[in-house]
């Protein structure tokens, strides 16, 4: 799907590394809590989560869609993810913008193109409650 690339989870029993590639649980292991993006000045009603990288902000919001996604660094937003359920937790690559996690309390979701279209991953998972690329 995205070659090379991995997601990493984090979970009620450790962290949860998924290969992209092959849509697969790689491991499930105790370790350090992931780092949780803080966007600097994102102030939108009824805020989870959000992260940003350039102009380019991703949050969550606990509201129907529950993503909204700034090009402009924060001075308008789109709505997207209208299929996704409630969501917890979000990030953008580092390396590729457009690469974007979202995760649900059991699922992961990937879009790799600037969260217009979402991929849901194939394993389930516990009570997640942060996602990171594997960089």
């Amino acid at each position: 799907m995205i070659a090379g690339r991995r997601a990493l989870a984090e979970t009620s029993f450790g962290i949860a590394t998924i290969d992209l590639d092959d849509d697969e649980l790689v491991s499930l292991e105790p370790g350090e809590p992931l780092v949780r993006p803080v966007a600097e000045g994102v102030s939108l009603p009824r805020l989870v989560a959000a992260d940003a990288f350039g102009a380019r902000i991703v949050a969550v919001v606990d509201a129907r869609p529950p993503v909204l996604i700034s090009d402009d660094a924060g001075a308008t937003w789109r709505e997207a993810g209208g299929g996704l359920p409630r969501g917890c937790a979000v990030s953008i690559s580092r390396e590729h913008p457009d690469l974007v996690l979202f995760a649900s309390e059991t699922r992961v979701y990937v879009s790799s193109d600037g969260g217009r279209f979402w991929h849901a991953l194939a394993p389930e998972l516990v009570a997640i409650v942060a996602v990171a690329w594997d960089d």
